[in-house]
């Protein structure tokens, strides 16, 4: 199995890879389809049927609006979070979807936008896309947001196979014993490894300028979560801590790891908290290797950045 280190961290927005950016990646595939198919100008009504998991705790998770977005020809890597709900808001009052970012389709929420309390048997988090024309149905495809970000189609989960990349890779492993096993019988570390295996597809250059693009995503990510205060969506009132904590450690000054207070371990938690709750209130994120996941490394990162003694982007 042939996965990039960019299929597994990719840029996107909370609160959740399956619930939220595999979603808006299905229905923009959707529109991308009927482009290609030169369907996209017939279409007049677009209907969402989301099942299952999507259908119980996508409204929480934010699927329906990041459908929406996907419909509106945006991507989880580009979009800007800040813009989704004025953007629905928008949609609701005049009950017109720009399909593709442009062509106004007719959208009743209410009646478009269907929650469906049932399971479709490949996977839990699924939902069906249908675009029709004045004279019926144009398309239709059914999508499973699989975890990660990932999304299969209908014509994938059919067939069960669900890795399209054949790539031959230098250094093929399915877990970490092999990986490590193969560093030590070719007497590589694992970003030697890694590497060889990433240019496969691209060149060391874009590698590097990639993996930063990544750290700078999780870098604003962490700084975002330390600056903003409030309540977090959801109903719950939970109030975000990490801009309060952010300035209780500051009074200590530089971390000891080995010190009575161990306030390294309190910076790396904090980092991390700030990431979640930057996720939990739909902000840029990177999926590492999900949205649940992702404050783990960023917060590893962005302290190694912050404290250690002459170290820049190139040690990332």
């Amino acid at each position: 199995m042939a996965i990039s280190v960019f299929d597994l961290f990719k840029i996107g927005i909370g609160p959740s890879s399956s619930h939220t950016v595999g979603p808006m990646r299905a229905a923009a595939l959707f529109v991308q389809g009927l482009r290609e198919r030169g369907q996209l100008q017939q279409v007049r009504r677009i209907e969402v049927q989301l099942y299952g998991s999507l259908s119980a705790t996508g409204i929480g998770h934010g699927s329906d609006n990041a459908v929406i977005m996907g419909l509106m020809g945006e991507w989880p890597d580009v979009i800007d979070p800040a813009c989704i709900g004025q953007r629905i808001e928008q949609l609701r009052e005049t009950r017109t979807l720009l399909l593709d970012g442009y062509l106004p389709v007719p959208f009743e929420w209410a009646q478009d936008m269907r929650l469906i309390d049932e399971n479709l048997p490949f996977h839990p988090n699924a939902m069906t896309l249908v675009a029709a024309s004045e004279q019926g149905e144009l398309h239709r495809d059914s999508y499973y947001s699989v975890g990660g970000g990932f999304v299969v189609d209908a014509a994938q989960a059919a067939s069960g196979v669900l890795d399209m990349d054949r790539t031959l890779l230098p250094y093929d492993f399915s877990s970490a014993g092999e990986l490590l096993e193969l560093c030590a019988r070719h007497h590589l570390s694992v970003a030697a490894l890694m590497m060889a295996n990433e240019r496969t597809w691209r060149s060391e250059e874009e590698i590097r300028c990639g993996l930063i693009k990544l750290w700078r995503a999780m870098q604003d990510c962490v700084e975002q979560g330390l600056k903003h205060e409030g309540i977090l969506p959801g109903g719950l009132h939970v109030r975000r801590r990490a801009a309060r904590l952010h300035r209780s450690l500051q009074e200590l000054g530089k971390p000891n790891v080995i010190g009575s207070t161990l306030s390294a371990m309190e910076w790396v938690n904090l980092f991390a908290l700030a990431v979640n709750e930057e996720n939990a209130a739909g902000g840029r994120m990177v999926t590492a290797p999900t949205n649940g996941a992702a404050g783990i490394i960023p917060a590893v990162l962005h302290y190694f950045m912050k404290f250690s003694d002459e170290v820049s982007e190139a040690h990332v």
